[in-house]
Parts: structure tokens; C-alpha cells; sequence
């Protein structure tokens, strides 16, 4: 990719200068997230409160006969103890829950089940195993038996869950990935948001189902948003717009990828190619490197520049075409145009009617890696050109 870096310009006041840098990325940011869990937080605290006042009044009651004053202090400091402690042990709680919860939401209902076959096997397998363990002291069995089911559960439910595409293939079943929707996957490259035809192409139909945006991809468009240069901020800005604009389309899925777990200083390339593999997906982008290596570990690769040429009508020998010649070319006497797509057409013998349209007839059309390239002479019935 070849967007990478971008500067802040500071040198003119946001209010006076249009084109000056964008606030952050305007993607709907997720909402605040409460504290995780507080009702499970209270109902913890609740029991911890309720167990430390009766240990206190245990305790109290223990000190010598019964006397209200005692007993009551016993209550409240085994209450305040409970409370605090139960608090702790509430919020430790809850947070393991919700790394649980985070968890198994980046598993696919695939691999959960996969585990919980695996898990189920494991078991069996150490029910097996520990036969012989019950013939040892008590002291040691229960400790060894409790390891042995621990064990071999955790073995099956991670064996089974990371085999998981291999377990479903023996049945010819393809498992989707977590969070996506029925439909395509894709992943989006800088390059393909800033070539700003994506959006068309979802309006179109030729793109649909789940698009996934990665940080780093949205780290990379805001700072072109942010360029010094002109030109590269005004793209930027364009690039961020498309962003909101996918959000709002009913065929598309628009997911910004967070919690994936990548490398620290991974770079983006690396980043987009693992994530499609991952999920099953493929790489959208105009990046001629990226879409090699992607192709390289058989990730399907989409390039919208690629799709533009190969819907691009072909200009083929004899043919007349209308061109305004722009700049000489390389050899005496060319003159250089370009058709309205964008098709470079070199005319023999035009020098001097550079700035005007004239009619072409086409001679010669080679197909080169950036396009197609058209060789042609001065059609002859042009005796003055078209258009000063």
C-alpha cells in the first residue's frame, strides 16, 4: 500500500481554511459502554455482605455469652468487610465474564461447537484414564483425578476448537466466520476506499454482504485526510464521506475491526491478508503489491481498477475515434490524447494540431499492464479539426 503517512498542517486556523485537517473520523462510534456486569457486581456483593454479617455474628457470638451491644458490632463490621470485599471479588467477576463473553463472541458457532465436542471426548478419554486412579489413597486420587478431568477437558475443547473447519470438511461443510452475516466477505484496503468508486459499486450491486475495515486502514485515510498537501486532504476527506456513506446502504454490513488480535507494529498489508484469511474473505483494493501477496496465500483478491478495465469497451483497428490531442509524444511528429475512459491514444503525424479534436483511425491496440494503449493516424477526412 502506498498510503502511509500523512502530516497535520497547523499553519492556518481551521475556520479560514476548507480544505484544513478533519476532526476524527466521522465512522458512528459505538456507544459508551457501562460498567460491565454491575447488576452481577451487586448480586455478588449481596451474598458477600450476607456471609461476612453472619461470620461476625459467628465470631461475636463466640467471645463470651450473648450480649446485643456485641453481636450488633459483630453484624456491622462483618457487613462493612463483606461489602467491600464482596465488592472486589463482584468487579473480578464481572470482568472475567466479560472477557469470556468477548471471547466467544469472536468464535464462530462453529468452532464453539467444535470445542464442546472436543470438550465432551476429553472427558470420556479421562473418565477412561482415571479407573486406576481410584485405587490409590484417597488423599492422592481426588487431586490427580481432578487434574486429569481439567486437563484432557481443556485439551479437547482447544484441539477441537482450533480443528474446527478440518471437523465440519469431513461432512463437507463450510463453517461461516464469527460475526458475519449470510453473504460475501470482504476486506477493505485504503487504496480502494480513496479510488472513491466503492460506493457506486455497492449501489450497483457488484459489492455486498459484510465489509470489515480494520483500525489501521481508518488510521491510514485519516491521515490523508490530514495532509498538507491539497490534494491528497480533499481525497481524504472524500474517502472518510464514502465510509458514512456505506453505513447507511441496506446491502452492505459495514465492521470496523477492533478487537482483532495482530501483532504489535504488524504492518497494514499483513493485517488486511490475515484477516481475510481468517474470516474466509477477500481483499478489496487497487494496491498492486498487496493484491500479489494476497494472491500469493490464496486470499481472493478484488480490484476495482481491474474491474474498470476489463469493462472498459476494447478499441480495435479501424475504428474512428474523437480524441483532443494534448501533448507531443515521444517520437517526432506524435501528438498524445486520451479517450474519456481515461485510454491513451498516440496519433502519427499530429503535431500540430495539438489542442484540437480531430477524428482517429485506429491502426494498432496493445493491451499493456496499466491498460490499453492506442496507435493511430490522422482520419482522412479531417481537413480542419473538430473543435479549437
Amino acid at each position: 500500500m502506498k498510503l502511509r503517512t500523512g502530516s497535520r498542517a497547523t499553519d492556518a486556523p481551521r475556520e479560514e481554511d476548507p480544505l484544513a485537517p478533519l476532526d476524527p473520523i466521522p465512522v458512528e462510534p459505538p456507544p459508551r459502554r457501562r460498567r460491565p456486569h454491575w447488576l452481577l457486581v451487586e448480586f455478588v456483593r449481596l451474598i458477600m455482605v450476607s456471609i461476612f454479617a453472619v461470620a461476625g455474628w459467628e465470631v461475636a457470638a463466640s467471645l463470651g455469652p450473648r450480649a446485643s451491644t456485641r453481636l450488633l458490632v459483630g453484624i456491622v463490621v462483618g457487613s462493612g468487610v463483606g461489602y467491600v470485599v464482596g465488592g472486589m471479588f463482584g468487579r473480578s467477576t464481572a470482568t472475567a465474564v466479560s472477557e469470556f463473553e468477548r471471547e466467544f463472541r469472536r468464535k464462530s458457532a462453529a468452532e464453539i461447537l467444535a470445542g464442546a465436542i472436543g470438550l465432551v471426548i476429553g472427558l470420556l478419554l479421562a473418565t477412561l484414564l482415571s479407573f486406576p486412579l481410584f485405587h490409590l489413597p484417597a488423599v492422592s486420587a481426588y487431586p490427580a483425578i481432578s487434574f486429569l478431568y481439567a486437563t484432557a477437558g481443556y485439551l479437547g475443547y482447544t484441539i477441537g476448537r482450533n480443528k474446527s473447519d478440518e471437523l465440519f470438511g469431513l461432512f463437507g461443510v463450510k463453517p461461516r466466520a464469527a460475526g458475519i452475516r449470510p453473504g460475501e466477505v470482504s476486506v477493505l484496503d485504503s487504496s480502494a476506499i480513496l479510488d472513491g468508486r466503492i460506493l457506486a459499486l455497492i449501489q450497483m450491486g457488484f459489492l455486498n454482504g459484510t465489509l470489515l475495515v480494520t483500525s489501521g486502514v481508518l488510521a491510514e485515510l485519516q491521515a490523508v485526510a490530514d495532509s498538507s498537501n491539497p490534494s491528497r486532504r480533499h481525497r481524504g476527506r472524500r474517502a472518510l464521506d464514502l465510509l458514512v456513506g456505506m453505513r447507511r446502504e441496506p446491502s452492505v454490513d459495514l465492521v470496523v475491526v477492533e478487537d482483532e488480535p495482530f501483532q504489535p507494529g504488524e504492518p497494514v498489508d499483513s493485517q488486511l491478508v490475515r484477516l481475510a484469511k481468517a474470516r474466509g474473505g477477500a481483499i478489496v483494493t487497487n494496491d498492486a503489491g498487496l493484491a500479489r501477496v494476497a494472491a500469493a496465500v490464496e486470499v481472493p483478491v478484488r480490484s476495482i481498477h481491474a474491474l474498470a478495465e476489463a469493462l472498459r469497451p476494447p478499441v480495435v483497428a479501424g475504428e474512428q475515434v474523437q480524441v483532443r490531442l494534448s501533448r507531443r509524444g515521444r517520437e517526432s511528429g506524435q501528438a498524445v490524447g486520451y479517450l474519456d475512459d481515461g485510454t491513451m491514444v498516440v496519433v502519427e503525424e499530429a503535431d500540430h494540431l495539438l489542442g484540437d479534436t480531430i477524428k482517429v483511425m485506429v491502426t494498432n491496440a496493445i493491451q499493456t499492464s496499466t491498460g490499453q494503449m492506442v496507435f493511430g493516424q490522422v482520419a482522412a477526412d479531417v481537413t480542419r479539426p473538430l473543435e479549437a
